[in-house]
């Protein structure tokens, strides 16, 4: 890698379409899983102008109906902020389509007398973690969700009323020698009223970007760019349809690590492509925090049907403290990888997830009733016992 590069990434707010989509199957699952914490979900969004159409399979409790689940999405709708010409939480309309899960997909998840619990899909997942920031995260993608939250929780506080749900950010930063040290550019969009002028956004954002970014990033030859098209009044689902599971790269790293491909929102936790994305970057992160590298990126694979991985794949970018297949035969040991190891130890068959469909799933603080539980530091001292055991057991050998 060069000695001096950019590297840009981007964030959404919880009103961009596709993040209402996501908001909206989070809320399906946890009405569920707080039903029954086994329960199965699959659950899709599609939104547009004054229509919410809901798809996908379920495995639950009956008495959850097709009109709870209206309920539940008309509400996460109304909590984003939806209550505007062409789509309103409460005047659009909403077509609910789930069925039973496949009775094919579910013999090969469930524990037998002969096997335990197969993974819900094939696939690979990623985990990543470095130093750039306090939260283990890569730092154009974590001042990206900050911003957007900043503006956000001022929305909501009846702060910012000229300001509507629908937003993105886009942060450039220049590196030296691997270390971010100031924006090149920063590009946000905001859905605003149509009583107030470009010059009113501009003066209403800059100071929330200012107070985000670390003192001295942003500099005279920052490049600002504050609703580049010049108006931003139709928004949300109403200005571009929104699909459930299109923002996969704003969920976790921003394009500084590989993506698996599999979307999270609206999969219950026996699906890996959840799963096993929160296990590996709960591993990556612990890995870096005991010091036994600045960067590491963790790939699981699975087979449907399938209760441990395939492969186990470590990669420390040249920053480790000690060989690479040792921490992945570690990783083994500190942790069981199977579906249902994971959700155990995870705590994750709880209704943890509609918190997760905005600003990123990982760099989150750990919550009291599990929420993120993955951004645990809970490992580390394990992770460091290992070592010292497998070093003395290879002296002795």
């Amino acid at each position: 890698m060069s000695e001096r590069y950019i590297f840009t990434s981007e964030s959404v707010s919880e009103g961009h379409p596709d993040k209402v989509c996501d908001r909206i199957s989070d809320e399906i699952v946890d009405l569920f899983l707080a039903a029954e914490p086994e329960a199965r979900v699959a659950a899709e969004c599609l939104a547009t102008t004054g229509f919410l159409a809901i798809a996908g399979e379920t495995r639950g409790p009956d008495s959850i109906t097709d009109a709870d689940v209206e309920r539940v999405a008309r509400q996460a709708i109304r909590d984003i902020g939806y209550d505007q010409e062409f789509f309103h939480w409460k005047e659009i309309d909403v077509e609910v389509r789930l069925h039973a899960q496949s009775s094919d997909i579910a013999m090969g998840v469930d524990a037998g007398e002969d096997k335990d619990e197969g993974a819900g899909d094939q696939g690979i997942m990623f985990g990543f973690a470095c130093r750039e920031t306090e939260n283990y995260m890569p730092a154009p993608l974590n001042y990206s969700h900050a911003i957007l939250r900043a503006l956000a929780e001022d929305r909501h506080a009846g702060i910012l009323d000229k300001l509507g749900p629908d937003s993105k950010s886009q942060v450039s930063l220049e590196y030296v020698d691997g270390k971010p040290v100031r924006a090149t550019s920063i590009v946000l969009s905001t859905q605003h009223a149509e009583d107030i002028d470009q010059a009113d956004v501009h003066d209403i954002v800059r100071p929330y970007i200012e107070r985000v970014l670390p003192e001295g990033w942003i500099t005279k030859d920052t490049t600002m760019l504050i609703n580049p098209t010049g108006r931003f009044v139709i928004g949300g689902p109403h200005g571009d349809a929104g699909l459930t599971g299109r923002k996969i790269i704003v969920d976790t790293y921003g394009g500084a690590a590989p993506h698996g491909g599999g979307a999270f929102s609206g999969k219950d936790p026996t699906k890996v492509d959840r799963s096993a994305t929160y296990a590996a970057r709960y591993l990556a992160k612990n890995i870096v925090a005991a010091g036994l590298a600045d960067k590491c990126t963790i790939q699981l694979s699975y087979a449907i049907g399938v209760s441990q991985p395939l492969s186990v794949f470590v990669n420390t970018h040249g920053t480790g403290q000690v060989a690479e297949n040792a921490l992945a035969a570690l990783i083994r040991e500190v942790m069981d990888l199977s579906p249902r190891g994971i959700r155990k130890h995870l705590l994750l068959n709880r209704p943890i997830y509609a918190r997760t469909a905005a600003y990123g799933h990982f760099g989150r603080a750990p919550e009291e009733d599990g929420g993120f539980s993955w951004e645990k530091l809970d490992l580390v001292n394990a992770l460091r016992s290992g070592l010292n055991e497998s070093s003395l057991k290879a002296a002795e050998a």
